[in-house]
C-alpha cells in the first residue's frame, strides 16, 4: 500500500497515511482515462445551436424570375441555400453530446488517475483545512506552505469557509469529494485532499 505523508496548514509533516492499494496503487490505464475525459468535456457541451433549412426559412414561395431568357442560371426560390438570406445546409439543431461510459470505466478511470498523482507525488494529503477565517490571504499562505500554484483542493463535503478562500485565487479549485472527476484531478499541478476526504473517497471506490 501507498505511504504518503500527511500535511498541516503551515506545511509541517504531521505523519503519515496508508492509501488503499484498489484506488490510489492501481496500474495506469491512459485509455480509460481519455475516454473519460472525453465524456466529461461532451456533457459539458450546451448543445443548444440551430439554424434553420431551407423548409423553415421564411418566404420564397413564389418563383424569384422565369426559367428561360435571363442568361442566369434557375432559381426556383430565393430561400434556396445558395441564396442571399436562404437556408442552410445540414442546418445544426439542439442535440444532446453526453456519451454513455460503464461503471467500471469510469472507476478504473477515477483510480488511474488518483494513482498518477501518487506516482507522480503530486497528492498532498491534508491533516484538516481549518482556518481562522475564510481569506484569501491566509489560504494563499497555506499553498504557499505546500508550494502548490496550480491546485485541485478537494473537502469531504462542501467547506464553505475553504471556497470563499481559494474562490479569488487564480489556478485553484476547491470541490467535494462527492463531485471529483478525472479531468479537473488530471488538469490540476497538484491534488491537495484532507483526510476525512481520502476516506470518503477510498469508502466509493475500494
Amino acid at each position: 500500500m501507498p505511504n504518503v505523508s500527511v500535511y498541516k496548514t503551515d506545511g509541517k509533516e504531521a505523519g503519515k497515511i496508508e492509501l488503499k492499494d484498489e484506488v490510489f496503487g492501481v496500474e495506469i490505464n491512459k485509455s480509460a482515462m481519455h475516454d473519460a475525459v472525453v465524456a466529461h468535456l461532451a456533457a459539458r457541451r450546451q448543445g443548444t445551436q440551430s439554424a434553420l433549412t431551407r423548409s423553415e426559412v421564411r418566404g420564397g414561395g413564389i418563383k424569384p424570375f422565369r426559367q428561360k431568357g435571363t442568361g442566369r442560371a434557375r432559381q426556383g426560390t430565393i430561400r434556396a441555400p445558395q441564396m442571399t438570406h436562404g437556408g442552410v445546409v445540414f442546418a445544426p439543431k439542439p442535440r444532446d453530446y453526453s456519451m454513455k461510459l460503464n461503471k467500471k470505466v469510469r472507476a478504473l478511470a477515477m483510480c488511474s488517475a488518483l494513482s498518477q498523482k501518487v506516482q507522480d507525488e503530486s497528492l498532498i494529503v491534508m491533516e484538516d483545512l481549518k482556518m481562522t477565517a475564510p481569506k484569501t490571504k491566509e489560504m494563499a499562505a497555506i499553498l504557499k506552505n505546500l508550494k502548490a500554484e496550480k491546485a485541485l483542493i478537494v473537502t469531504n463535503g462542501k467547506d464553505e469557509d475553504v471556497v470563499r478562500a481559494a474562490a479569488n485565487i487564480q489556478g485553484v479549485k476547491t470541490m467535494p469529494a462527492a463531485t471529483l472527476s478525472v479531468y479537473d484531478i488530471l488538469k490540476y499541478d497538484k491534488f491537495i485532499v484532507t483526510k476525512d476526504a481520502v476516506k470518503a473517497i477510498e469508502e466509493v471506490y475500494a
